[in-house]
């Protein structure tokens, strides 16, 4: 039987991994007190909808959560977590700013 001349198919060395959804997750995160933070705050349309983006936040899983049902309480929208950012729902910016002035973090100007 004669050798093929051409190869098909991927070389699969150490190191190749079938999952090419899997992150590597950075669980050493640094964390600050509200006072340290220096936010910022921008607005983005997004499926012709406005969300408030504020960023990066420096807290530990539980106190941001925390954060984040307070400010979706009083401000009487929705919002997400997504790494160190917070999005919510809405021109909520100055209502925003307001609370997390109130709670000690600091905005860049």
């Amino acid at each position: 039987m004669k050798k093929n001349l051409f190869e098909m198919g991927a070389k699969f060395e150490d190191g190749w991994s079938s999952d090419n959804k899997a992150k590597s997750k950075n669980t050493k995160q640094e964390t600050k007190e509200p006072a340290k933070h220096q936010l910022y705050i921008a607005k983005e349309k997004r499926r012709g909808k406005v969300v408030t983006v504020i960023k990066p936040f420096y807290l530990e899983p539980n106190e941001f959560k925390k954060l984040l049902k307070e400010l979706k309480s009083r401000l009487g929208s929705g919002g997400t977590i997504k790494e160190n950012t917070l999005e919510l729902q809405g021109e909520v910016a100055t209502k925003a700013k307001e609370l997390l002035e109130n709670r000690g973090f600091r905005f860049k100007k």
